[in-house]
């Protein structure tokens, strides 16, 4: 299994970036990974499905997520998963004094073939991560204008 997370923070209010983060269509915006995000169902309440189209690793691949946890203005967890790969983001938000921290953590584990790779794909997931992380920031400080 492949972790990672990182800590960006912003002048804009937890609750405009909770808000913003919670339409996970918005991830179009914030990760230059992130070809196309389409809601399948739902209303962005737990159990609601995201088709999302990426790049990774030089290829565009799709992956279907549910929204699996919610906790207002503070917590988002989604869960995608197919035969090669499960996918777990989560993301934080948190108040400190007049900034808000946002934690946004990744969990990739590869399965089959995609498996015995998973040292090789390491570097792939880390670039997807930071170029995701990087765009967040950008994102949210434009919530502040």
């Amino acid at each position: 299994m492949i972790e990672m997370q990182q800590t960006v923070s912003t002048e804009a209010s937890a609750v405009a970036v909770f808000d913003y983060l919670s339409d996970f269509t918005n991830a179009e915006q914030w990760d230059p990974n992130a070809v196309a995000v389409k809601t399948l169902s739902g209303d962005g309440r737990v159990g609601t499905r995201y088709r999302v189209e990426s790049k990774f690793a030089g290829r565009t691949t799709t992956l279907d997520y549910e929204l699996t946890d919610v906790e207002p203005h503070s917590l988002i967890r989604l869960r995608g998963e197919k035969k090669s790969i499960t996918a777990v983001d989560t993301i934080t938000v948190v108040e400190v004094g007049d900034r808000t921290e946002v934690t946004y953590a990744v969990a990739f584990d590869f399965h089959g073939a995609l498996g015995l790779l998973e040292p090789l794909l390491r570097l792939a997931v880390r670039r997807l991560f930071t170029d995701g992380a990087e765009g967040l920031s950008r994102e949210l400080s434009r919530l502040t204008h």
